[in-house]
């Protein structure tokens, strides 16, 4: 009887969902580390606000970009888990791993903004977002073969599967595309820019198709 009381605690998904805001909300704080460093650096050196923005503009520029895609993953995955009404042990490691790659992000985005750029450079952030974007698709599929551990219907699920495979699908050909091209850095990125219209495009498919059923 303690076991099965014990293992219901362990998977309450309001447990899990607090453990991940967290998590997020530490990696979020992190990553304006690097930031405030400097601040104290130059200010050893009698320096000024203006000279601050010119010598960290890349690095502001990085901040704001991981801070707003970190947000962006933390409220799909915060939407995704109102629906969830258990936790079972694969839906619990899917959800640790999505918090590993969110956890790595701020040494990613330092990596990425402090050192000089070369091939690993994108590896590592962009493939970080790739990772983080994999994991929360592979949850959306692990719960459509577990519907007992949800309340959304299937249209929901699917449609949340088929969105996730855009955003990782892009990420992976940013990755590729960073790699294959000397030089090119985070500028991939900007194919994230396509993947709204392309789950707008997604969804309107899916409106049109049972119509003409």
């Amino acid at each position: 009887m303690t076991q099965v009381t014990k293992s219901r605690e362990l998977s309450s998904p309001e447990r899990l969902q607090a453990f991940t805001d967290a998590v997020v909300a530490i990696a979020l704080t992190l990553l304006i580390l690097p930031l405030m460093e400097s601040v104290g650096e130059l200010s050893d050196h009698d320096g000024t606000t203006a000279e601050w923005l010119a010598e960290e503009q890349y690095a502001l520029l990085g901040f704001v970009l991981s801070f707003v895609l970190i947000a962006v993953f933390w409220v799909h995955h915060h939407k995704l888990f109102r629906s969830v009404k258990r936790v079972d042990s694969g839906l619990l490691w899917l959800t640790v791993a999505w918090m590993f790659t969110i956890v790595v992000m701020p040494v990613a985005t330092s990596l990425s903004t402090q050192m000089q750029s070369d091939w690993a450079q994108p590896l590592v952030y962009i493939g970080t977002l790739f990772a983080t974007s994999l994991m929360l698709l592979l949850a959306r599929i692990y719960l459509r073969s577990h519907p007992d551990l949800h309340t959304l219907d299937s249209a929901a699920t699917n449609s949340g599967i088929r969105a996730g495979a855009i955003v990782a699908g892009l990420f992976l050909t940013a990755l590729v595309l960073a790699l294959v091209i000397p030089g090119a850095g985070n500028l991939p990125l900007l194919l994230m820019l396509l993947s709204e219209p392309l789950q707008r495009l997604d969804r309107r498919r899916d409106r049109v198709t049972p119509a003409k059923r």
